[in-house]
């Protein structure tokens, strides 16, 4: 099987997506839209409009048997060229903008493409058209428990305090950091906030076997994957209740989801005084890209089998 993967910018759970679908045996090839997007810098209309026959010469140039788009500011492209079916994975920004056009267009998109993928069940609520809850997975390989004192070593922290990670950049207001110092600091216990921004994807196990706690104080979130990474971990978590937060980590022992500063100040406090690691490696089902790889190997089979409908029951879940 040969599948084109369409994507705006390539993140980290996209390319474990791919390397699972290879490790299948499926052949996959990456097109993305030119130019580059950072920070809150976006990408030109030339950029796009560049994108579509760039888009037509790869498939004229292989012989693929259906497109994967892969966020809803691709999909229309992938929609419109007339060779392929089309697979439509919606990554949470899309669906769940602040812009009422691009969460209309990933409405479009969804009820157009001969299959819709979405990773949560917040998602799956939103998202008005036939779809497949299927949860994006983490290297647990990668994503592993290793001794705190050696992972501080290896990121440099000389402390022997406990560490509140915020894996965010301070300066992005919907990640509010101004709360988490907060929350940090009314805390009675003796711990000490770290921001994390701009590392190397391969560096964060790091950066989290080093901490005693993750803190999201996020506003609004589609996921966060730093949540299932901390879970593969075994870092405890301590999180707004955004995004697929409380879904992925409610079973999960040493973690507190809540909207409420007071809950979140005492799950600071219970986490640092109880000095335990989370068991979320163990409990969270699906947690790694395997089952990624072969539900959606098995989603690619039956739209591509003719004798089967395209469209899918709502809501059909796996691995969760």
């Amino acid at each position: 099987m040969k599948v084109l993967q369409v994507v705006t910018s390539p993140r980290p759970f996209f390319d474990q997506q791919v390397s699972a679908l290879e490790a299948r045996g499926i052949d996959c090839t990456v097109c993305s839209v030119p130019g580059a997007h950072r920070g809150d810098s976006t990408r030109s209309l030339t950029d796009y409009a560049r994108f579509y026959p760039k888009l037509l010469s790869e498939l004229r140039s292989g012989a693929y048997d259906l497109v994967h788009a892969n966020y809803g500011l691709v999909a229309p492209f992938a929609l419109a060229q007339p060779i392929r079916p089309v697979v439509l994975t919606l990554w949470g920004t899309d669906l769940m903008s602040d812009h009422s056009w691009l969460r209309s267009l990933s409405q479009f998109s969804a009820r157009r493409a001969s299959a819709t993928v979405v990773p949560s069940r917040t998602m799956a609520r939103a998202l008005e058209a036939d779809h497949e809850l299927i949860p994006f997975g983490v290297d647990t390989d990668l994503f592993r428990p290793m001794p705190k004192e050696d992972a501080r070593a290896h990121v440099g922290w000389e402390t022997d305090r406990p560490i509140a990670l915020f894996p965010y950049d301070p300066s992005r207001d919907v990640k509010d950091y101004d709360r988490a110092r907060q929350l940090v600091e009314l805390a009675d216990v003796d711990l000490e906030l770290r921001a994390v921004t701009g590392v190397d994807h391969d560096k964060i196990p790091y950066y989290m076997n080093a901490s005693d706690v993750l803190l999201v104080t996020s506003k609004r979130e589609s996921g966060p994957m730093v949540v299932k990474e901390a879970a593969a971990c075994t870092l405890p978590i301590v999180s707004t209740d955004v995004g697929f937060v409380r879904e992925t980590i409610d079973d999960v022992r040493n973690c507190v989801v809540s909207d409420d500063d007071g809950a979140l100040i005492d799950g600071l406090e219970t986490v640092v005084d109880s000095d335990r690691r989370a068991n979320g490696r163990d409990v969270i089902d699906g947690l790694g890209v395997d089952a990624l790889g072969a539900d959606l190997h098995e989603l690619y089979r039956r739209v591509l089998d003719r004798d089967e409908p395209t469209g899918h029951r709502t809501g059909v879940e796996h691995g969760v």
